[in-house]
């Protein structure tokens, strides 16, 4: 399982899915909600339901879904992962990940991506130039 916004999908992504792919037998991808980024005061290029079906034309994707508005770690408990990948970026720490699933009776391997081109494949990059370019 890994989870992500997966806006203006480039090739730092395209990694990021192959390498959580490769640690297990069946990928499931958590795609951000509109509402949770908004939130977070970061916008998006596309709709969650765009992003969602991006996501889920990839071939190393077995599943992706929309996470959960209030529980972010409900749809974890629903599909019990045995690995959970996080992004080079991800703000939680594999440990508190580690002791919030434990406290609900899960405990599966948390691994973290390394970046691909962290100075060239990253979506904040992408909208800059995006935006600098007006295209």
């Amino acid at each position: 399982m890994c989870f992500g916004t997966f806006d203006l999908l480039h090739l730092g992504h395209l990694y990021y899915l192959k390498q959580a792919k490769k640690q297990g037998d069946c990928l499931v991808v958590v795609v951000a909600r509109d509402k949770t980024k908004q939130l977070q005061k970061k916008l998006t290029v596309f709709s969650e339901k765009e992003r969602l079906e991006l996501i889920q034309s990839l071939r190393w994707v077995d599943k992706a879904v929309l996470g959960h508005l209030k529980d972010h770690f409900k749809i974890i408990q629903e599909i019990n992962p045995l690995v959970i990948c996080l992004g080079y970026d991800h703000p939680i720490s594999e440990t508190k990940l580690k002791e919030k699933l434990a406290r609900l009776g899960l405990k599966p391997k948390i691994i973290r991506i390394s970046s691909y081109k962290p100075n060239q494949q990253k979506s904040s990059l992408l909208k800059e130039l995006i935006l600098k370019h007006n295209f």
